[in-house]
């Protein structure tokens, strides 16, 4: 799979960015707390107040979690509490800068570039190391906001890269430099041949070195699962497994673990490791009602990873509470702005649940979203589809699907997408081609049939990588259900072993597999897939008797 050869900038962030940086020129904003389950990172600091001591270590803390919002309250207190804290002015300095899922905002860039000269005049009274880390801030800033950062944003990676040579002992100083050179490539750290570029082979010996003296820096962790997501996620699994644990007050952190699970088939660990995020998330906002980017894009973020998980193991009443609650938040206005169509996403994920499970007449029940709402009236019209299919009403089915044709082949959906990743129009255009092979399939005409299947499944490899994926129901179990029927046994079982390559031992194409197996007379194979099915399948609430409803 590929990804975006650029930055992962999305006006959602923006906007969201802009509303955070607008309340925190109010200087009526409450104190910041102190929270608890921040773990036991602790980086020293020049300073004679112990109260300024921990915000600092609060906000790096934060920052390591990607609450840059609430990291950036914790930095202004320790200014507050120690007004000749030169590092609490960096602290606040860096977490105002861009990071590997928003550009910087140019409403931060005056604020940013004061903490940092403020840090810069105070240096005389910090220990060498701290000046170091002052005078490489530095250089990521000016007075006002460039339209192209990449210079400044290099320019700090080289001289962390100083620091973290300088100072091998300093753990922070490494991690630091290692996020500086994701900075420069965010989402882009590995060739087309899936081998890392070469600043991501820094990152990744830079991080290894950092886990190897200290397992559990949660910086560290965090930021080697995502260097390794998309294509060695086997290389992170020790790192989820501590990371889960470190900060059990971050929500992000406490959720970070799933992007492994879910990409090496530990689907039940994906799912109570987003239910924990969740219920950590709900308690924050609930105690500081924080707004910005972490509840607007974060937050949801995690109820979309526990549906997903839950789909993957065959849940359907958690992913169906886990859909409607993502849904229900999201804003009716906010999903029709320009760069927001994601949470349009969000908003159909009832709809994709709905689908995979196989509930036909509620789909048919679901009322129509707004005519100008084009994506998900698109995905409601492939629900349609679907559901008209499995009742043979295929004059219907074939209504829906010269709808959803229509609006897969919309330009104006091509500037709708997913986190900037995906456009929205390439969903439709697989669901096209899953629906067209499905009417098909039913109606006995296998060749068709198959030939549109194995078409969603070209489209479907072609999008880029995102997690949770933006296509749910991966097209080989449709593809594979259309070859069993057409008694294709053998290349049945190869699209369902490709798909358990993409989503390892997920019931549904073991499912499929072991029918398959089982239909070719290789009974060993079957009963050992068998096996696998019942183990990973122990927490669905749904039966099986296909790879697809």
């Amino acid at each position: 799979m590929k990804r975006l050869q650029t930055f992962i900038v999305i006006l959602f962030v923006t906007i969201a960015f802009s509303v955070f940086f607008a309340m925190s020129n109010n200087r009526a904003i409450a104190t910041a707390p102190f929270f608890k389950g921040m773990g036991t990172h602790h980086h020293a600091i020049s300073t004679k107040s112990p109260q300024a001591q921990r915000y600092f270590d609060q906000g790096l803390v934060l920052a390591y979690g990607f609450n840059h919002a609430e990291a950036a309250r914790s930095f202004r207190e320790a200014i507050k509490l120690d007004r000749d804290c030169a590092m609490c002015n960096w602290g606040l300095a860096y977490v105002l800068g861009p990071n590997i899922n928003a550009k910087m905002d140019d409403e931060a860039v005056p604020e940013a570039y004061g903490a940092i000269q403020r840090a810069l005049k105070l240096a005389e009274k910090s220990n060498p190391s701290e000046q170091s880390y002052i005078n490489a801030l530095a250089t990521r800033y000016v007075a006002q906001p460039l339209e192209d950062r990449s210079a400044l944003d290099l320019a700090y990676a080289e001289a962390m890269a100083k620091v973290a040579q300088q100072y091998p002992d300093d753990l922070d100083a490494a991690t630091l430099y290692a996020e500086a050179l994701m900075d420069t490539m965010p989402w882009d750290y590995w060739t087309e041949e899936k081998t890392p570029k070469a600043a991501t082979q820094k990152v990744l010996d830079t991080l290894d070195s950092v886990l190897q003296k200290d397992a559990n820096h949660p910086g560290a962790n965090h930021l080697y699962i995502h260097a390794v997501e998309a294509v060695r996620p086997e290389q992170a699994i020790a790192a989820a497994d501590r990371l889960g644990g470190l900060v059990p007050g971050s929500g992000h952190l406490v959720h970070m673990p799933s992007h492994i699970y879910i990409r090496v088939g530990r689907y039940r660990d994906a799912v109570v490791t987003n239910q924990n995020a969740i219920a950590v998330d709900d308690e924050y906002i609930t105690q500081c009602h924080a707004q910005g980017v972490y509840p607007l894009a974060y937050m949801p973020h995690n109820r979309h990873f526990l549906w997903f998980a839950a789909t993957l193991e065959g849940n359907r009443k958690i992913a169906d509470e886990a859909g409607k609650t993502l849904a229900a938040g999201i804003d009716p206005e906010m999903m029709r702005e320009p760069g927001l169509g994601t949470l349009q996403h969000f908003y159909s994920i009832p709809l994709f649940t709905m689908t995979r499970f196989g509930e036909w007449d509620e789909i048919l029940q679901a009322p129509q979203p707004a005519v100008d709402l084009k994506y998900p009236t698109g995905l409601w019209h492939y629900a349609r589809g679907l559901a008209y299919t499995r009742q043979d009403k295929f004059s219907k089915a074939e209504a829906e699907l010269q709808a959803l044709t229509l609006l897969a082949n919309d330009p104006e959906l091509e500037e709708v997408t997913i986190w900037d990743i995906n456009t929205t129009q390439n969903i439709l255009q697989v669901a096209a081609k899953v629906l067209t092979g499905e009417i098909a399939a039913q109606q006995g005409e296998s060749a068709q049939a198959i030939a549109s299947l194995r078409q969603a499944v070209v489209l479907e490899d072609a999008l880029n990588y995102d997690e949770p994926a933006d296509w749910a129901t991966p097209a080989r179990q449709y593809l594979g259900a259309a070859l069993l029927e057409a008694k294709e046994f053998a290349a049945a079982e190869q699209a369902y072993r490709e798909d358990l390559a993409i989503y390892p031992d997920n019931g549904w194409s073991l499912f499929g597999l072991r029918q398959s197996l089982q239909a070719q007379g290789k009974d060993a194979a079957a009963q050992k897939t068998q096996q696998q099915f019942e183990a990973v399948w122990q927490y669905a609430d749904v039966q099986l008797t296909a790879s697809r409803f």
